[in-house]
Parts: structure tokens; C-alpha cells; sequence
């Protein structure tokens, strides 16, 4: 079936006023399918009909869809001219200044991106250029140029549908309202996942809205693209520049600190800035350092150290080597299938003690990526053996303060500090002077960072730190002396603290209604209970969760199941992970530096890296599960 899109342009505002379009709700209608049949936004669908605000609409309800006229658009008659584009002039720049839509702007000018140069041609609309163009170089003006008042483009698909993206939309919001993984979002749209959702453009959907995507229960609802705080899920390259799109609530401090960059240099990248710091600007933060290039040859010359720990008949680690090299085989024959030139070399690392006999092993003039080794103590030797040659490498699990200053590193686990700052957040959104419990650990370095960070950012707050979860009190009304509800919070990662904090907060949710729950970590009871703990909306974080829903996800399963025989476990996951990634982030070039900043979710993790300033990449990719009562 060929689908016509059609996209009304903004100059419909300018028609004459008059009789009121209305339309009769019937079944099947919903707020996306009737403003595309009338040609206007969601947006202006809620505007003309405020009570339908919050997507409710009932059959039989009359609606107003526009304004009737005799005559035809005036976009299709309006007369149009062309300005000369000036130094330092911007597509945002122009959508201000001509108080016109982006995507009104791109169908005037279906080459924008490679027309804004200084001494191009823009076309717009010649009342717009007389009103705000100022001492703008006008071009010769051609009353005759016709440009028809809606842009069409034919989708030749029967499952595909397109939809208009509204201001306040997120990848989550949409792939729940179409029901499409993230993947799949990505996929029928190349390069959305580089440049952002930007509103008012015109994307590729698949589904209907008539009612949303399946949970994964009945009562647990995975965010898979939940940013962690301070992370750059607004980032982007272009013209080998590391762009930035400001985001409603940036200030230029914040930016500043964000990218760790000086303000001379931000204003000397952004001549623009001088006009002031507005939503929707898209910022060039820094230019791109390759950091690394290879030397020679096409393949990619990659080198995995593991603890397997043969010639120290050390077998500690074996096993975790094992699935770990399970994993990364299967992502390695997968981007060879794909035309991916690779080396690959496995050297056995041994044990701490034994590790320098191991680096060489390489060949540090032909090595392009080196992923492991597990320890830090290794991973400080390897970084100072390819200090001159500044090979990237990627430390699976060491992360600590010392190894921050290093470029070339790449750390995969994420700082627990990005996990307790989200739970602050979380907790902020819902306090309400509620007394706060926080479970710690034996050092309880996690607990004080909390209370710190949560005595700054709410006003009187009493939280209270205990050692176990069995230590948690309603709290009492000074007023009526009945019980309160309370906010609890674990901190620790025991499975032994996880069931005695969940066996608490199920028990208080019998007596007290309003208990909110929240853990920094994962509990293997959260999944066997989850019934209960949605009483309390238990809200946890996980740095590694499988969507066994996901297309992508299913398609590694079956693999690896097909390759082993069996369904990959943790440390399986994890190797075929990291290899999956750090290889996609590679070019022929060997710049992966160049691609860190891509937003990725491979089988159960989340790839999301920050760069500290002039150190090292850090991963701050999380995964927020919310446990939602019915």
C-alpha cells in the first residue's frame, strides 16, 4: 500500500478566518489518526481542543479541526523570495529571525543543509523577508515561483506509517505509543539516532496508536533509554565536530561543565551565542581528535587479554575467561560476516603476579584496540606500555580515580556515584517531607553519599542511615499520631540486605499505604516478587538487563544458543557485549574516539560514554525498572 504524507506548511496561519471545521469522533479515532486525516498537528489538535488535552476522546464527540475557507491555501499562492546567506547566519538562526517552522524551512529549501553557505540562495516567504529581514541581502526576487502548499513523499510499504514529532517527545514516549523497540525506531529511520528528535520533522513509525505496546508484565515497566545525569543524549559529530543540541533549563555554565571546555572556546565555535543561549540551539562543543590511527594494513588489529591463567595454573578466573571469550567470538564472527577486516589475538594473562610476562605478547607498533586486561593493577601496566603509541584500551570492569586521567582508556563499568545521583533524582520527584531510611552497606560510602546529596537537594529533610532493612519505621503525624508513610532507599548490592530490605517494604505496604521504595542495585528478589514490591512502586537500577522482548536481542539469544548450546550466562553476555560495541565504534581508520559518543544498547547493556577532561571515557549507561502498582 503507497501512503501519501502529506505535511500542511506553516502558512496556513495566514489564511483568511472562518467557519470552524469540525469532526465527529467514530470508533477507531485517536488524537494522532485524526490530526493526520485533517492535515494539523497533535499539538494544534490539543490547542483547538483543550478538553481532549490529555488524549481522552470519547465517540461521539465533536471536535474542532480547523477553519473553512473558499479560497486555497495561501502557501500555494504566497509569493516568495530568497535572501543571500551571511557570515555566521544558521538554520536556527533563520527559523527566529523569519518566524518560521524548521520543517516549513526545509520544504522551501529541500537542500538547506548544503545551501547554508556563505553567498547561497534560501528561499522564504517574501512577506517574512520584508518584515523581519532587516539589512539582509535580498536576491532577485521572482514573483512567479510556485511552491505547492503541501510536500508529499510516497513510503512504498504496507506496514509503515509516519508520524510528526511533537516538542515534548523522547525516544521512550514514542517507541511505547508505536509499539517498536528502540532498534527498530533507529532502523526505518537512518540517522535519527545521530541528530535527535527534532520537532516538526517527519519520521517513520510502524504500529498504530490505538493502544500502547505490551508491558513486559503486568507490573514492570523497563526505561532502556533512561539517561544517566550529565550525560549527553543530545550529542552528536558532525564536520568532524562533537555537537551539542541545548536542551530547555541549560545554562552556559552548565555546558561549560558538561564538556569540560573554556568559555572563549565555546563562543569562538558559536558566534551565535551572543544573540543568548535558547532551546533547539545545536552547539559545536570541540573538534574531534582521531587520538588513534592505524598504522597499516585493512584489518582492524585487535588484541583480548583474559585471566585464563594456564601457564600459572592459576584457574581462578578461568571459568569467568571462558564465557567471556564465548561471547566476544560471537560478536567478532558477526562483524567479520558483516565486512569487518579483523586480527584477532587472545593472550592468556595469567594472574597479577605474572601479568608483565604477558604485554610481550604486543605488538604494540600494529595493535589497534586492546580490550581487557580485568585487574587494574594490569590495566595501569598495559597503559603505560602503549603510553608513546596511545592505543585505545578498554578496561572491563577496573574503574577507580586513578585511572580517570588516562585518554586512551576506556572505562565499561559504571561509577556508582552515576547510579546513587539518579536515585537523589528519583527521590525528589515524589518527596513530600516524608522521612528517608537509606540501608548501607559495611562501609556505607554509598548511604553518605546519598544523604549528602539528598540533604542538599531537599529542604529539611530528616533521613535517618540503618544497617538493615528490618530497621524501618513508619513514621508518626505530630498532628494525629497515626503512622506516615516513608521513603526507604537501599544502598547496598547483598542479595542477603536485598531480601530483607523487600521483605520490609512488603510488610509496611500491609500496614501503610504511600511507601515509596528505591535501590542503587539489582536483587534477585525484585523479579520473584514483583506483585508486592509494585505496592511500594519499587523503582531499582541495573547496569546490565536483557530485553527479552527486543528483536536484536532475540536474534543474539537464538545465535549464541545455536553456537554453544546452551543460553549465554553473565560473563557471556557481558564479552559479547563490550566486543559488539567497541567493534561498531571502529572505522577502517581505527578512530574509535570518534564514535564514543553514540548512545548504544547491545544484548543487556547500555553504552553511554562521557569523556572526563583530558582523561579518560567513561560509561555512564544504566537501566531504570519501575515496578507499577495496578
Amino acid at each position: 500500500m503507497i501512503r501519501k504524507i502529506i505535511a500542511l506548511s506553516a502558512f496556513t496561519a495566514a489564511l483568511a478566518l472562518g467557519a470552524q471545521n469540525i469532526h465527529t469522533v467514530v470508533k477507531g479515532d485517536n488524537a494522532y489518526n485524526i490530526s493526520k486525516k485533517y492535515g494539523i498537528s497533535t499539538a494544534e489538535l490539543y490547542r483547538m481542543n483543550p478538553k481532549v488535552q490529555d488524549g481522552k476522546i470519547s465517540i461521539g464527540e465533536v471536535l474542532v479541526v480547523g477553519k473553512s475557507t473558499g479560497s486555497k491555501p495561501a502557501a500555494q499562492s504566497a509569493q516568495l523570495g530568497k535572501i543571500i546567506i551571511q557570515p555566521k547566519q544558521t538554520i536556527y538562526g533563520l527559523t527566529k529571525q523569519y518566524k518560521i517552522s524548521e520543517a516549513d524551512l526545509r520544504a522551501l529549501n529541500p537542500n538547506l543543509d548544503s545551501n547554508m553557505k556563505i553567498g547561497s540562495e534560501v528561499t522564504l516567504p517574501l512577506a517574512a523577508i520584508s518584515s523581519y529581514g532587516g539589512n539582509q541581502v535580498i536576491a532577485a526576487q521572482n514573483s512567479s515561483v510556485e511552491t505547492p502548499a503541501v510536500a508529499e513523499k510516497t513510503v512504498n510499504s504496507d506496514a509503515n506509517d509516519t508520524y510528526m514529532v511533537q516538542p515534548k517527545d523522547n525516544y521512550y514516549k514514542l517507541t511505547r505509543k508505536f509499539s517498536l523497540t528502540q532498534k527498530e525506531l533507529f532502523a526505518m529511520n537512518p540517522g535519527l539516532e545521530e541528530k535527535g528528535l527534532r520537532p516538526g520533522e517527519t519520521i517513520i513509525v510502524q504500529g498504530n496508536t490505538s493502544s500502547p505496546a505490551p508491558a513486559k508484565s503486568a507490573t514492570e515497566k523497563i526505561e532502556t533509554d533512561t539517561p544517566a545525569p550529565n550525560t549527553y543524549t543530545t550529542t552528536s559529530t558532525a564536520d568532524d565536530y562533537v555537537t551539542y543540541t541545548v536542551q530547555s533549563g541549560d545554562t552556559v555554565f552548565g555546558i561549560l561543565n558538561k564538556f569540560g571546555i573554556g568559555l572563549d572556546e565555546l563562543l569562538t565555535l558559536n558566534p551565535n551565542l551572543s544573540s543568548g543561549l535558547k532551546a533547539g540551539m545545536v552547539l559545536k562543543i570541540k573538534k574531534l581528535d582521531a587520538g588513534y590511527v592505524k598504522k597499516s594494513g585493512d584489518a582492524l588489529n585487535v588484541v583480548i587479554m583474559l585471566p585464563f591463567g594456564f601457564d600459572t595454573n592459576d584457574s581462578k578466573f578461568r571459568t569467568l575467561s571462558l564465557d567471556f571469550l564465548s561471547g566476544a567470538k560471537l560478536a567478532i564472527e558477526r562483524s567479520a560476516a558483516s565486512g569487518q577486516k579483523l586480527d584477532v589475538k587472545i593472550i592468556d594473562a595469567g594472574n597479577e603476579a605474572s601479568f608483565k610476562n604477558s604485554l610481550t605478547q604486543i605488538n604494540s607498533d600494529n595493535t589497534d584496540l586492546i580490550i581487557g586486561p580485568f585487574f587494574k593493577s594490569n590495566v595501569l601496566q598495559v597503559l603505560d606500555y602503549v603510553k608513546t603509541q596511545k592505543i585505545p584500551v578498554v578496561a572491563p570492569f577496573a574503574n577507580s580515580d586513578d585511572l580517570l586521567k588516562f585518554e586512551n582508556l576506556i572505562l565499561i563499568e559504571t561509577n556508582q556515584s552515576v547510579f546513587a545521583d539518579r536515585i537523589v533524582k528519583e527521590v525528589k520527584d515524589v518527596y513530600s517531607d516524608q522521612k528517608i531510611y537509606i540501608v548501607a552497606d559495611d562501609d556505607k560510602s554509598n548511604a553518605n553519599y546519598l544523604k549528602t546529596n539528598l540533604e542538599k537537594t531537599l529542604k529539611n529533610a530528616n533521613i535517618v542511615i540503618v544497617n538493615s532493612g528490618a530497621e524501618i519505621e513508619p513514621d508518626k503525624n505530630m498532628m494525629t499520631g497515626q503512622s506516615a508513610p516513608v521513603i526507604a532507599i537501599l544502598a547496598s548490592d547483598r542479595d542477603a540486605d536485598g531480601d530483607a530490605f523487600a521483605n520490609r517494604m512488603m510488610a509496611l505496604s500491609k500496614e501503610i499505604s504511600g511507601i515509596k521504595a528505591f535501590s542503587m542495585y539489582y536483587s534477585p528478589i525484585f523479579e520473584r516478587k514483583v506483585d508486592e514490591l509494585s505496592q511500594v512502586n519499587l523503582v531499582y537500577l541495573m547496569d546490565r538487563k536483557v530485553d527479552s522482548e527486543g528483536r536484536f536481542e532475540k536474534e543474539i539469544l537464538e545465535a549464541y544458543k545455536s553456537k554453544y548450546c546452551k543460553t549465554p550466562p553473565k560473563y557471556s553476555i557481558i564479552g559479547f557485549d563490550i566486543v559488539n560495541d567497541m567493534l561498531s565504534r571502529e572505522n577502517k581508520k581505527g578512530e574509535i574516539f570518534k564514535q564514543m559518543n553514540k548512545v548504544q544498547t547491545q544484548l543487556a547493556t547500555k553504552f553511554e560514554f562521557e569523556k572526563i577532561r583530558n582523561g579518560a571515557y567513561v560509561n555512564k549507561g544504566y537501566r531504570v525498572v519501575r515496578l507499577l502498582s495496578n
